[in-house]
């Protein structure tokens, strides 16, 4: 076998991955790429270190129709590029209070914990709810789905690290349920130049803002351009649509599992990256710069405050707030370069 597919719960994304790519295998990895902040720095280490092609499911660096309208903001079709807005809306509905249960079976709660610290069963938590149910195994909506539109925000806007991240993050729906994360969160991320990128998350409210549930909204001085995963719309500084370019795929928005024409595109160049036929359509070092981008959010949320930055490594200033940027491991999981 030369290559594994890591579809994991995210708290195993990267510990599955360097142990992959410490063993000869080329991996691709879904999103988020990390659980943490570090573990994005240690994945980059890992892949150059042993040379392994790693590619994150940032599956919209390979839709034909973003490559195209990328191309176009990068070459002033919008003047000057410096504001992106991304927003997700799903409707999720009210989850169970964990409980202690036995281990349901066909389960290895050992496996599934993996560098995660041990701690019992409860019901519900190996389901997809490990979302919400606390920081051991999930990163929130925005580790869940704002990786997606931060990285297009980013892409289009050509910037790595931020200067400062702020955030108003709660949980608005169903107060007395088991979700104990936020459920809604708006976003602003300030880098040099005066760039500002804005994700506004909405868990659990459904309402399309902007007429569809996920997407990004890229401002420039002499227009704007409209994406998501069916295209793009391209406008001028008047409001004036001048053209779309939208495609017949059927990429999932906030369908579980995802999946779709774009997810198929961004699988068969990692393939064929590995194979050396094509140039990877997005490192682990991009994918890795995107997710953090998540974590500071969801880090200046967990501190309530927003966080100062160093805008060549996006390390945070704070060193309180630093405590966030690993995890604690199970004894003996502990990454080893």
């Amino acid at each position: 076998m030369d290559v594994l597919i890591n579809a994991t719960p995210d708290h195993w994304h990267a510990p599955g991955t360097w142990m992959a790519v410490k063993a000869g295998k080329h991996v691709y990895v879904e999103k988020p790429c990390s659980h943490n902040p570090r573990e994005g720095e240690l994945l980059v280490e890992f892949q150059k270190k042993y040379g392994k092609v790693v590619q994150m499911g940032n599956q919209q660096r390979s839709a034909p129709e973003s490559i195209e309208i990328i191309k176009e903001i990068h070459n002033g079709v919008i003047g000057k590029a410096y504001k992106a807005v991304a927003f997700y809306a799903s409707a999720r509905g009210e989850v169970p209070l964990q409980k202690k249960a036995p281990v349901p079976e066909g389960l290895d709660w050992e496996l599934f914990q993996g560098p995660a610290p041990r701690r019992d069963y409860t019901s519900e938590t190996w389901d997809y709810n490990w979302h919400w149910y606390g920081w051991n195994y999930g990163t929130a909506e925005a580790g869940n789905n704002a990786t997606h539109e931060l990285d297009f925000a980013r892409w289009a806007l050509q910037v790595e690290f931020p200067e400062r991240v702020e955030t108003e993050a709660e949980k608005r729906y169903f107060a007395n349920d088991g979700w104990e994360m936020y459920d809604t969160m708006d976003a602003t991320f300030h880098f040099n130049d005066k760039k500002v990128i804005q994700w506004g998350g909405q868990s659990r409210n459904g309402y399309s803002t902007y007429g569809s549930d996920r997407g990004t909204l890229v401002y420039g001085t002499e227009g704007n351009v409209y994406v998501d995963r069916s295209g793009y719309k391209l406008y001028d500084r008047s409001g004036k649509l001048i053209r779309s370019n939208l495609s017949k795929n059927n990429e999932a928005g906030t369908a579980l599992g995802g999946g779709g024409d774009m997810s198929t595109l961004h699988v068969v160049n990692f393939f064929n990256a590995v194979r050396g036929k094509e140039k990877q359509n997005s490192t682990i070092d991009d994918g890795a710069k995107s997710t953090l981008l998540c974590h500071l959010a969801n880090i200046s949320s967990r501190v309530g405050h927003a966080l100062d930055t160093d805008p060549k490594n996006g390390h945070i200033l704070d060193k309180k707030a630093m405590k966030y940027w690993s995890r604690e491991y199970q004894p003996g999981w502990e990454p080893k370069l």
